[in-house]
């Protein structure tokens, strides 16, 4: 398991200056299988690979695993441990441009995300008086904590806001 490591900084402005380094790694998190449930709730996927205990335990996996895309809803979670844009005035999910589920991940695993920033622009103000900021994208690995091998990777675009 890797140790916890955050990377802080006050203004949106200051992650210009941070592009191709490692941003950090997360708190150690698991998923339950009553996460998994209710996601299945949620989203409608009741899929027997993810909530059919039993089952799952003859299937090609030898036990439930975790939806993708559960593991995908926690990257904001994991990054928001990694990265810390103390003064902004709103911070938002703008999109994702690549995400592949490489491993099944089976719910009471431990996993870690870590993070590089890839690219950063400013975002100029707008003529109605609203603050710029500044769009930057992540490169964010969500791995199995014991391992250090990836489960999920994803390029995440986000924005904060002066």
């Amino acid at each position: 398991m890797r140790t916890a490591k955050k990377t802080i900084v006050h203004t949106p402005g200051e992650l210009l200056d941070l592009v191709g380094r490692d941003l950090g790694v997360s708190e150690p998190r698991v998923v339950t299988q009553e996460q998994v449930d209710r996601f299945a709730d949620v989203t409608g996927d009741h899929q027997w690979i993810h909530v059919d205990v039993e089952r799952a335990r003859s299937g090609p996996f030898g036990t439930t695993v975790v939806h993708g895309f559960l593991t995908l809803a926690l990257v904001p979670l994991l990054l928001a441990d990694i990265l810390e844009v103390r003064e902004h005035s709103m911070g938002v999910n703008y999109g994702l441009d690549r995400v592949r589920f490489v491993r099944p991940l089976p719910p009471g695993v431990e996993i870690q995300g870590t993070a590089t920033l890839v690219s950063a622009r400013p975002i100029p103000a707008a003529q109605d008086g609203s603050p710029g900021g500044v769009q930057a994208k992540a490169a964010v690995v969500v791995e199995f904590a014991d391992q250090s091998q990836p489960c999920c990777v994803a390029e995440i675009l986000f924005r904060y806001y002066g």
